[in-house]
């Protein structure tokens, strides 16, 4: 059950829809001024959470770590712009009655259940600007607010790589020594060693010889072999990038009263 107790721990809470899709974070909780009940939460969007869309938490169930909305991502997003700073006006509050689809079109329809305007508005992460000086909650001190970037990263899809192998033709040369036998012509004189077979023949005559000759010849042949594993991986590189941001501050500037246009001085105890 969500009540005064989960206020928090809501505020900065993820927030999914009913298909668990992350919306955005709690930014500020709202209470029924009847009830002093929560019951209605701005969601902070955007990369930024610059964007807030208010959200409510009749059907929504806080499991601790999350708040689940009864509605779809986008449909909250679409929701009715309002302002964030301050309580919400009847027309604010009737237009998300019937955009939430929660009940009557008019205040006095959901006097049983909600009751009055959200007063307590300075339950979120920024609080209702300044007092109003004629009211009861009048003090002597005035707050002063400004906005702050708050900058941060998300992992996006930044492409892909594909590894891909395909054939290619190229010419190779290669030098291969190859050998051949060649006739030479080899002479001896007549010694006691070969006479015998140097006259064992006729004494003139005709005769031929013949000598089978050899050579080398090159023989190509090719065969497919393994050579290397490719692969691809990837590295974490980290540059610095910046950021600009238009942000928005409250001044405040003293206005002299008539008594010290005529002689007392105040003094500024900032300084």
């Amino acid at each position: 059950m969500i009540n005064t107790n989960n206020i928090d721990s809501l505020i900065g809470a993820n927030v999914v829809d009913t298909e668990g899709r992350k919306v955005g974070t709690v930014g500020q909780v709202y209470l029924d001024s009847s009830t002093n009940q929560p019951s209605w939460v701005t969601v902070k969007t955007g990369l930024f959470g610059t964007s807030e869309s208010f959200a409510p938490l009749d059907s929504a169930d806080w499991t601790g770590d999350e708040l689940r909305i009864g509605f779809d991502k986008s449909f909250v997003k679409d929701a009715p712009r309002i302002d964030t700073d301050g309580s919400l006006e009847s027309a604010d509050e009737d237009a998300l009655y019937k955009y939430y689809k929660l009940g009557g079109s008019s205040t006095t329809d959901r006097d049983a259940d909600y009751a009055g305007t959200q007063t307590n508005a300075t339950v979120g992460d920024r609080r209702t600007e300044g007092y109003d000086t004629s009211g009861p909650t009048t003090d002597d001190a005035m707050t002063r607010s400004e906005e702050q970037l708050r900058v941060g990263t998300e992992q996006v899809d930044a492409g892909r790589a594909r590894l891909r192998k395909h054939v290619v033709t190229e010419n190779q040369t290669v030098t291969v020594p190859v050998s051949h036998e060649e006739v030479t012509l080899e002479r001896e004189p007549i010694t006691d060693a070969n006479r015998g077979n140097a006259t064992s023949g006729p004494d003139l005559s005709d005769e031929e010889h013949e000598v089978q000759l050899t050579e080398e010849r090159v023989v190509v042949d090719k065969e497919t072999v393994p050579v290397e594993r490719v692969r691809l991986g990837t590295e974490t590189v980290t540059e610095d990038q910046r950021v600009s941001e238009e942000v928005r501050k409250e001044e405040i500037d003293y206005d002299a009263s008539d008594a010290d246009r005529k002689g007392n001085r105040s003094r500024d105890d900032t300084h």
